[in-house]
């Protein structure tokens, strides 16, 4: 789906939740399994890492998405 031409100018927004568990994936890790770095060339794209039960991290992500829109 993000390599479809129709959408090449999408930004993307990754939470990356669940971060006050011990097996949590990180921010970089998730990049990295994504394949997020690949992306740079033709899209916008932040990984934010949350804890939503806490409601950490959400704003931050959800203004970068409006900030980009």
């Amino acid at each position: 789906m993000l390599i479809e031409d129709e959408l090449r100018d999408i930004p993307v927004l990754v939470l990356a939740n669940k971060q006050d568990l011990p097996n949590a994936m990180s921010p970089s890790e998730l990049t990295d399994k994504l394949g997020l770095e690949k992306l740079t060339l033709n899209r916008k794209w932040y990984i934010q890492a949350t804890v939503a039960t806490q409601k950490q991290g959400l704003w931050k992500g959800f203004e970068w998405l409006a900030d980009v829109l």
